[in-house]
């Protein structure tokens, strides 16, 4: 029984992962396309409903300061659902994944996150940050319950799709075959 019961624990731990990469995949999918239409319950329902969403270091603090509570994520996330959009494209990267499991049983992960946004002005940048995640388990799900996000730089970028042949190598002659 003790076999059939690590079994299930360790089935459980890989569940969870699981579980806490696909919250934050749903959140960073919403955040590639924020608009006026955008379902923030969708967007709420990712997060417990006492976490709290914190930009830290001098500059995200300053940025993105802190909201404390499904609603008020919710409600600063609303800013950005403007017509025209704030982004009018956004995309997340993610790696340098680590999650750890906690004695407490929430889980805490760590990325490396590479954002390529162009705002509806025009501008557009390449920035990084570190995230820091902790889930924890709540209504029968895996949901962000302090989620912080550090910047490592952000730099403006010309126009990400520029009408310019992209290179490639040149077609080499087919082999005769013997």
């Amino acid at each position: 029984m003790s076999d059939l019961t690590a079994i299930l624990s360790r089935l459980d731990a890989l569940e969870a992962e699981a579980a806490c990469r696909r919250c934050l995949s749903d959140y960073m999918d919403i955040c590639d396309r924020l608009d006026a239409d955008t379902d923030l319950t969708a967007l709420g329902a990712l997060f417990t409903t006492d976490a709290i969403w914190s930009g830290a270091g001098d500059r995200y603090e300053a940025d993105f300061g802190a909201h404390r509570g499904r609603q008020a994520i919710m409600d600063w996330m609303a800013g950005f659902c403007t017509t025209p959009p704030h982004f009018a494209m956004n995309a997340h990267f993610l790696t340098a994944e680590a999650l750890t499991h906690n004695a407490d049983g929430t889980k805490t992960g760590r990325w490396i996150m590479l954002q390529t946004p162009t705002f509806h002005d025009g501008q557009s940048f390449v920035m990084a940050a570190r995230l820091v995640i902790t889930f924890a388990r709540q209504d029968g799900a895996w949901r962000m319950h302090r989620f912080t996000t550090r910047n490592l730089y952000a730099r403006p970028v010309s126009d990400w799709n520029q009408p310019v042949q992209i290179p490639a190598p040149t077609p080499s002659a087919p082999v005769a075959a013997d």
